[in-house]
């Protein structure tokens, strides 16, 4: 069997190649440990590579920034299975506006607009920590602003099944399944930018079941399938500030502690399958390149 795999930024942004590369090899590896063959673009030109390759895999999966994802992942589901969230779903996902919205319409608590004053300003259609800001000026062109929350930085690492798509003898209505819960590290620098500097992860913090409900119920109103980060604050209330419909950098953690391989229940989940929990042993850290060490 082979797994054509993509990661945009290895080839394409020097910034991201490592956290793109730590994604790439913990996902690579699996397959490989799965008995699969491994099948990589070879070059910067992603489409074309897509193009060529995948038509001959028996499966694949493009990781991207999200404001990218759904051009690629659409181009990917015209040649082989694709094992990621739909590109529509993708789509959706990557304007954080939208998603605020759509999310806020199925009663899910996030940050609200914010007026005058101190808030966060965010890139409408951004990928991760990148161009957000605690400001008291007005958001630019492509910006928008939401109140600034307080509490403590989490993401919900889901792998949500076959839900719609071209094959519909794959939806099963299995439930999303929970890989981990990880703690993030983020700071705020002088000019008030924000930056991702890695986690934790599994952890276990108070409100646990709150967490993971709030993170399954926002998987479920935007339609995602495959791995999900859904980056939340706890405070007052279960905050969710971002949803990612791709692999994230805490991936490389969790397969560090997860007795399961990734790739095994990515192709499950894309089936409408695999299994209803994994489990972790120990704990890691890992840093925003996807470095990891044991706690």
């Amino acid at each position: 069997m082979k797994a054509f795999l993509a990661e945009y930024t290895v080839c394409n942004d020097p910034d991201l190649a490592p956290e793109g590369a730590a994604m790439l090899a913990a996902i690579g590896g699996s397959f490989e440990r799965c008995g699969y063959e491994l099948v990589m673009p070879e070059g910067p030109d992603i489409e074309g590579e897509i193009r060529r390759l995948a038509p001959g895999c028996d499966v694949g999966l493009v990781i991207a920034p999200d404001h990218l994802l759904f051009r690629y992942t659409h181009l990917l589901e015209q040649f082989t299975h694709n094992i990621g969230c739909g590109s529509m779903n993708a789509a959706v996902c990557a304007n954080k506006q939208r998603t605020a919205a759509t999310l806020a319409r199925h009663g899910i608590a996030v940050p609200p607009e914010a007026g005058e004053g101190r808030r966060v300003i965010k890139p409408i259609l951004g990928c991760g920590a990148l161009g957000v800001r605690l400001a008291d000026e007005e958001p630019g062109s492509g910006e928008f602003a939401q109140a600034y929350i307080e509490g403590e930085t989490l993401s919900v690492s889901l792998v949500g099944s076959r839900v719609t798509g071209n094959v519909c003898e794959f939806y099963s209505g299995n439930p999303p399944l929970l890989l981990a819960i990880n703690r993030q590290e983020i700071a705020i620098d002088e000019n008030g930018n924000f930056q991702y500097l890695g986690g934790e992860t599994p952890v276990h913090p108070d409100r646990e079941e709150e967490i993971v409900s709030t993170a399954i119920s926002a998987v479920n109103a935007l339609g995602c399938q495959g791995y999900v980060g859904i980056d939340v604050i706890a405070g007052d209330r279960i905050y969710v500030v971002d949803v990612n419909p791709r692999p994230t950098t805490s991936l490389a953690g969790i397969v560090e502690v997860m007795d399961e391989e990734i790739a095994d229940i990515l192709v499950a989940a894309s089936r409408g399958e695999g299994p209803a929990e994994v489990h972790l042993t120990g704990r890691v850290r890992f840093d925003k390149d996807g470095r990891t060490s044991r706690v």
